[in-house]
């Protein structure tokens, strides 16, 4: 019986094998290449590895190295160009923040914080989504998206570890939702600000510099759109997520609040580790949170330490090897001649992921370096459709899932000065595509690498591909439909847009470029 199981498993890796060959020869052939020779070749090489993480035909880390054989096999890139994509600086985040969540666990303190927000929350398990959601979207609208995921997946994790102790099981959906709903928390809260996502800065600098002689978009005005879009698409986005994607029982997953008080007087006192991995973790997390300016518009501006002591060079993958470094050096006091942190221990860490997220870096570099990126931009200047709103479908549509499997920040670098010439020439205000454009790249909720917050939760061992795809394709088509209509109802009264009229700053830009 063991043997024919074994015969099937490897002729259903085979055939899903094959399919991703299929792929690959199907967008080699369809991918134009008279300009850019190159872009079929990574085409099909982005096809191929896309269905391989899917059907997992083997490890994901391995499909994750392919690019340091495939680029520099059909002359895209050298080894040394490729393989620089897995050291950049966000990687060194991550592993950085996977240490000190370790430094957490190890000291027990992640049990006695997991059971206090419990109290607070509650036990029922949308109540825990919805608390994590709301937080991490809260924290991405003033720090970086990644900074707020690294920041509570910790705490998530051990919440998890505490409902898995107790004797009634936890519903297997939990560790699933609770890891989407913050890293989608966290991408849906970084569209209500200017600082929110580099996307955003990149529309608001690239807007400046194209149009001049335009109004300034002030970060008040950014919310006034902002704010609305992501309480409605939190609200939305939780109840999809643990109604409909994911059905989770609404029975407390506790008996009560005495049982809890229970469990944390069992903890007893805190003890000295417990105060040191905290202590540590909450330095990290502060200088994440406040080392980059605030621009709040009209003048006003908040500095942050980089700039107030002239260590621009200090970012936050840097905060997070040295504080993580920091427990490395501190005895423990519940192992005495231990450290807090042994290296011995970072072998449960999910290396893996590093691999999958240097491969997204390597696949937009291959975008880059082969021309494609300039393929799929010049797509946007041919739209012929002369509705605003169906192209401001379009257009959400197509960056929503382009982002998918390449950089949102290159990407809208790329698409933006394209969107803004083609809106003149159809005779639209540049902001009617450019905005929902913007908005839309951090709408890619499907693969871990489409963005550094599903990549970090993906690591965490609860989400498979498969459940962030069967999620992530929900998420996306909710993004699109919001934003369409946010802008078609907010439009006009925040940003005084004109849906049959150009500006004439807009008119004034394009004869002089002409």
């Amino acid at each position: 019986m063991s043997d024919r199981l074994t015969t099937s498993t490897k002729k259903h890796s085979l055939i899903k094998g094959l399919a991703g060959i299929v792929i690959a020869v199907v967008l080699f052939y369809i991918t134009p290449g008279e300009v850019s020779p190159k872009a079929p070749w990574v085409a099909a090489m982005v096809g191929f590895m896309a269905v391989w993480w899917v059907f997992e035909v083997v490890p994901i880390p391995v499909t994750s190295l392919l690019p340091l054989v495939l680029m520099p096999l059909f002359g895209i890139s050298d080894v040394a160009t490729v393989g620089a994509n897995y050291g950049r600086p966000i990687i060194f985040l991550f592993l950085g923040g996977f240490l000190l969540a370790l430094g957490l666990r190890q000291s027990g303190v992640h049990k006695r914080i997991a059971l206090h927000i419990i109290r607070l929350i509650g036990s029922r398990p949308s109540s825990l989504v919805l608390g994590f959601m709301v937080a991490s979207g809260g924290l991405s609208m003033w720090i970086s998206n990644t900074a707020s995921v690294m920041v509570l997946l910790p705490i998530a994790l051990s919440v998890l570890e505490a409902t898995n102790e107790q004797g009634d099981r936890p519903p297997a959906t939990l560790g699933v939702c609770l890891m989407l709903g913050i890293a989608y928390g966290a991408d849906i809260g970084g569209m209500s600000t200017i600082i929110g996502t580099p996307p955003n800065l990149v529309f608001i600098e690239m807007y400046s510099q194209i149009f001049p002689a335009a109004p300034e978009i002030g970060f008040l005005q950014w919310m006034s759109m902002g704010i609305p879009l992501t309480l409605v698409f939190m609200a939305l986005g939780w109840l999809l997520l643990t109604r409909f994607i994911f059905r989770m029982p609404a029975e407390e997953l506790f008996e009560g609040k005495t049982l809890i008080r229970h469990e944390i007087e069992k903890l007893g006192p805190v003890r000295r580790d417990e105060v040191v991995a905290a202590t540590v973790f909450a330095a990290a997390a502060i200088l994440w949170m406040t080392g980059s300016d605030l621009n709040l518009g009209s003048g006003l501006r908040i500095s942050g330490w980089r700039s107030l002591l002239g260590l621009d060079l200090v970012n936050d993958a840097a905060v997070a090897v040295a504080a993580a470094s920091i427990l490395f050096l501190v005895p423990s006091g519940d192992r005495p001649g231990e450290r807090l942190l042994g290296w011995q221990m970072t072998v449960s860490l999910p290396w893996g992921i590093l691999m999958l997220f240097g491969a997204g870096f390597a696949i937009a570099t291959g975008f880059e370096v082969s021309g494609l990126s300039d393929i799929i931009g010049s797509q946007f200047g041919q739209l012929e459709v002369y509705s605003p709103y169906l192209v401001v479908v379009i257009v959400c549509t197509l960056l929503t899932f382009l982002t998918e499997l390449t950089s949102n920040t290159a990407m809208t670098n790329l698409v933006l000065p394209i969107l803004a010439k083609a809106s003149v020439a159809l005779g639209f205000d540049p902001r009617i595509l450019m905005i929902p454009a913007t908005l839309s790249a951090s709408c890619a909720f499907m693969m871990p690498i489409a963005s550094p917050t599903q990549a970090i939760v993906f690591g965490s061992g609860y989400v498979n591909i498969r459940q962030m795809m069967r999620a992530g394709i929900w998420f996306n088509l909710l993004g699109i439909i919001l934003l369409t209509l946010t802008f078609v109802l907010l439009g006009e009264t925040v940003y005084g847009v004109q849906w049959d009229v150009i500006p004439e700053w807009g008119v004034e830009s394009n004869a002089d470029n002409g």
